[in-house]
């Protein structure tokens, strides 16, 4: 068999084993919901001004927690499980198999794309059914496009996350911390009307707020053009060549002692 032959059986073997593992899949799958359903219902009548325009709070949390569902499915799983499986010796096993190193990887972050784009359309369609939220479909290839750089960006950057995690153990816990606090100050889980000028510098520094940012514009019914935001993209993707250096640089295929 080919290289690639290899490469898109690792694909195939990757959504088996995800979708085998019903617990990991379930709540890989409902989490975003849960967040999309509470805050909607903590800050329930709460207006928020949006692409120039007063809208319902659900139409910044459509894609705040789409945004959320992009990264908890490529940042934070990636980083988690691939160090976890190099502690328990899998990588070590499979770079001794006829599989290419780069076959291996491959799958996991096509895997991991695909788990993003059926999570959005998930957390899309319970905004339309639910919240009333509309189904981007003027900006729906400005929405493919970003979600598609934005998990290449955060898979890489996950990978490039385990060189700096010594064990499973500290997996969660690093994955986690690294990737949280970004999560508040990028107004993905808060929408912040007048934040202090550092705290919004250094939102604007992450990926994470120009991943978020893009969304909203592609989910505004008053998005004029295609709704791609080119700028919002071009740093996520610079995050993700980042992410590509590191992961070469500091990636591992055996356990850390």
């Amino acid at each position: 068999m080919s290289a690639l032959g290899q490469a898109l059986r690792q694909v195939v073997y990757e959504n088996r084993a995800f979708w085998r593992n019903p617990a990991a899949a379930f709540f890989t799958v409902i989490l975003p919901l849960m967040f999309l359903v509470l805050f909607n219902a903590i800050f329930e009548g709460d207006t928020i001004f949006l692409q120039g325009q007063d809208r319902d709070i659900s139409a910044f949390y459509v894609p705040g927690i789409a945004a959320l569902s992009v990264i908890s499915a490529c940042y934070t799983n990636m980083g988690m499980m691939v160090a976890i499986n190099r502690d328990l010796g899998v990588l070590k096993r499979v770079r001794g198999t006829p599989l290419p190193a780069w076959a291996y990887i491959f799958g996991k972050v096509v895997h991991s794309i695909f788990v993003a784009v059926l999570l959005v359309a998930i957390v899309t369609i319970a905004g339309q059914l639910f919240y009333g939220i509309d189904i981007p479909d003027k900006t729906l290839p400005a929405l493919i496009v970003s979600v598609t750089v934005a998990s290449a960006a955060f898979c890489a950057l996950g990978l490039a996350l385990t060189g700096l995690i010594p064990n499973s153990d500290a997996a969660p816990a690093i994955t986690n911390g690294t990737i949280l606090p970004l999560l508040f100050i990028s107004e993905v889980f808060i929408p912040q009307s007048d934040p202090p000028q550092w705290l919004d510098t250094l939102g604007d520094f992450f990926p994470v707020k120009h991943f978020a940012e893009a969304l909203q514009t592609v989910y505004s019914p008053s998005a004029t053009g295609s709704g791609f935001e080119w700028e919002h993209l071009a740093v996520v993707a610079a995050w993700g060549v980042i992410g590509i250096v590191a992961a070469l640089r500091f990636f591992s295929w055996e356990p850390r002692r």
